[in-house]
């Protein structure tokens, strides 16, 4: 499988633009690492902020997330970021995946959270990425406490369950064996990508982390903070290795 990498950001609450930049800077630092997939946690461009969604919702091809399509082609690498979708009515939690060919592959969040339905529309999933012949089935947060939705990724021939998360310090134990327990029954690596710093009111647990195949944990962050998790398999497994960026 190609190097890819796992984001934990800590994000500027309602500010796109500088939530776009660091996003940037974190997608140049993985990919100097030689990435070629960067995956962010849920609604990383905005923090999880529901009462704010309607006002911060973004079109997949909307001029403030141009640096993201950018940053994509020159360093030919796919960056799948969470935001929340306009649509006709509520916005919807959206995966959108920056594409080295200039395109942007939109997933929706299919199963919400309870409470969730005040502030967003139900979703309808997406088709999975492909990197170097792997398919990379996406995820995002409660859709993972819903076990058809990675035996339906594993159905599909997924090589990784990528999921984009926001688990508070509360929720990580149950939420991490969850993850574990899908990579274990499906044969299939899971990574996950959380917050590394408060966002919508919730104290995040950060632990981003990646299992194998075997549910056996390749690597974890040791709490919050920015952070990169940076993976490779080849015929001699995993390798995993933490970096923590620069300003």
């Amino acid at each position: 499988m190609a190097p890819f990498a796992i984001a934990q950001p800590v994000v500027v609450k309602g500010d796109i633009a500088a939530n776009v930049a660091r996003h940037v800077a974190l997608a140049e630092a993985a990919a100097g690492e030689g990435a070629r997939l960067v995956l962010f946690p849920e609604l990383s461009l905005t923090g999880y902020e529901p009462a704010l969604a309607a006002a911060l919702a973004v079109a997949a091809d909307d001029v403030q997330l141009a640096p993201l399509r950018e940053a994509a082609m020159r360093l030919g690498v796919v960056l799948v970021t969470g935001a929340p979708l306009r649509t006709a009515g509520l916005p919807r939690i959206a995966a959108l995946s920056f594409l080295p060919d200039g395109t942007v592959q939109v997933y929706t969040k299919q199963y919400l959270h309870p409470g969730e339905e005040a502030a967003f529309a139900v979703g309808d999933g997406g088709s999975a990425l492909a990197m170097q012949g792997v398919r990379i089935a996406l995820a995002v947060c409660a859709e993972i406490a819903h076990p058809e939705h990675a035996a339906a990724a594993a159905r599909g021939g997924a090589g990784l369950y990528a999921a984009s998360v926001l688990i508070s310090e509360n929720g990580y134990a149950h939420d991490a064996a969850l993850l574990r327990g899908h990579a274990r029954e499906h044969r299939m690596p899971v990574a996950m990508a959380n917050h590394g710093g408060p966002t919508g009111g919730w104290q995040i647990a950060g632990r981003s982390a990646l299992w194998d195949e075997n549910g056996d944990l390749v690597i974890a962050a040791g709490g919050g903070g920015e952070c990169l998790l940076l993976a490779r398999r080849d015929r001699d497994g995993w390798q995993a290795r933490a970096i923590a960026p620069g300003a």
